[in-house]
């Protein structure tokens, strides 16, 4: 097996960015160690506050707010199809927006840096598109929203996590990367929380934890170092522009097959998350408030597993200077959540469910953002890379409510066992994918 290779990135870092005394661990090499110092405390506390802010204002839509609104204007027998043509032209929205707005913060010169002005913009825009979704009288109207809202906050997002490749030296990003799992994690348990008090005020339920995840992204603003770009990037030609949605997988394969396997997790994870609520309702016989309830109870215990074993699997894959062994474990844990999904006829076993869940998307997500930027094709630029990468996760929302949505039909209908043991099989092939991964152990 091939020595762990290190990549050293090259940034602009402001001077009150200092470094720490504390030495990297052995076997990371001094350019990585000089390359980027570690980040004071204030910055990583505003780190986590921001990726906290920017998943509480998106998902808190997509696992509850969304589906009560198409609920309250579509009649049943419509809401699956309806709620998957809403949630696949919100994801190629998504999927679009990310690496084209992350090539853009690359590149821009303005005078507050090239990601500040794309977090500010990209929650601005959330918001409008929340607003729209909560105030229409339709469906188009709803998607309309739903376009907006989902590549605006893809927007902030490529910022975001471009940012981190910025700023967190490669022997702390599992470290980090766990820290920000638990972040992404305790959004949708509080949003879940959130709406709950909501449920009958439909312009709140949307708006309430957005204001809030704009409240959090502009404390990471604040004290986020973001030196402007020095000199004006030369103009590029459509090709150039095109090129921003392409990474050959010939020239880069570990970037290739981490992308895969990203792409099979999300897939498996949106394919039964879509259509959670509308589950409890349909299987276990819930009202849309007992639904709600429900749902919430299990989001919390989902995210309190995942906090644990997010910074648990962070710290031990920066111990052992090991990723791929911790993101197989992870899909097998997950798929094996999903078959205890399938037979799951109680709130109880729902409730077990999720604890084996999130045992397997906390170990996933301690690890995952670290091995991504650990296989990047242009350390020196990641934002675009990361944006392409992040396709990973948004593509797999345009399949996984169709796909969702033609399993649980076939049959006559509510077939939620088929859609959960093919989502566990998913899994399995996102575990077989990081295999080929050669540059990082």
């Amino acid at each position: 097996m091939p020595a762990y290779k290190e990549v050293a990135l090259t940034v602009t870092t402001p001077e009150t960015l200092r470094s720490d005394t504390a030495a990297p661990p052995p076997g990371t090499s001094a350019a990585t160690a000089q390359a980027i110092p570690d980040p004071r405390p204030r910055l990583v506390v505003g780190m986590a506050a921001g990726q906290l802010g920017i998943f509480l204002a998106l998902l808190t839509p997509i696992l509850v707010s969304l589906q009560l609104k198409v609920q309250s204007i579509v009649p049943e027998d419509d809401q699956v199809t309806a709620l998957g043509i809403v949630t696949t032209t919100g994801s190629v929205a998504a999927m679009l927006a990310n690496p084209f707005f992350g090539r853009l913060s690359d590149r821009t010169t303005s005078r507050f840096g090239r990601r500040r002005p794309w977090l500010a913009l990209g929650m601005l825009g959330l918001l409008l598109g929340l607003v729209i979704i909560a105030t229409a009288s339709n469906v188009a109207v709803i998607t309309v929203g739903f376009v907006i809202a989902s590549a605006s906050a893809n927007a902030a997002l490529a910022a975001f996590v471009a940012t981190v490749a910025d700023n967190v030296p490669e022997y702390k990003r599992g470290k980090i990367s766990g820290m920000l799992g638990i972040m992404q994690n305790l959004a949708p348990t509080t949003g879940t929380w959130i709406a709950k008090y909501f449920t009958d005020q439909m312009l709140l339920l949307f708006l309430v934890p957005s204001a809030i995840g704009i409240l959090l992204v502009i404390g990471y603003i604040l004290v986020l170092p973001d030196k402007p770009l020095e000199e004006k990037p030369s103009p590029e030609g459509v090709k150039a522009v095109l090129r921003t949605y392409w990474v050959s997988p010939k020239q880069y394969p570990d970037f290739a097959w981490a992308w895969l396997s990203r792409f099979l997790l999300t897939l498996a994870n949106w394919m039964f998350t879509t259509f959670r609520l509308i589950y409890l309702q349909h299987e276990m016989r819930l009202t849309a408030a007992e639904a709600t309830e429900t749902l919430a109870t299990g989001v919390l215990i989902y995210g309190l597993v995942v906090m644990a074993s997010s910074q648990t699997a962070g710290w031990l894959s920066d111990r052992f200077g090991r990723r791929k062994p911790f993101i197989a474990i992870a899909a097998v844990l997950f798929g094996v959540g999903m078959l205890i999904l399938s037979q799951s006829d109680t709130v109880a076993m729902f409730y077990c469910a999720e604890i084996v869940l999130g045992l397997g998307f906390g170990t996933y997500l301690g690890v995952d953002l670290a091995l991504v930027i650990d296989v990047l094709p242009d350390p020196e630029n990641p934002s675009k890379d990361l944006g392409i990468f992040n396709i990973a996760m948004s593509a797999p929302q345009i399949f996984a409510p169709a796909l969702g949505a033609l399993l649980i039909s076939l049959g006559g209908g509510h077939n939620y066992a088929i859609l959960l043991i093919t989502a566990s099989l998913v899994c399995l092939c996102g575990a077989l994918a990081i295999l080929p991964v050669r540059k990082v152990r």
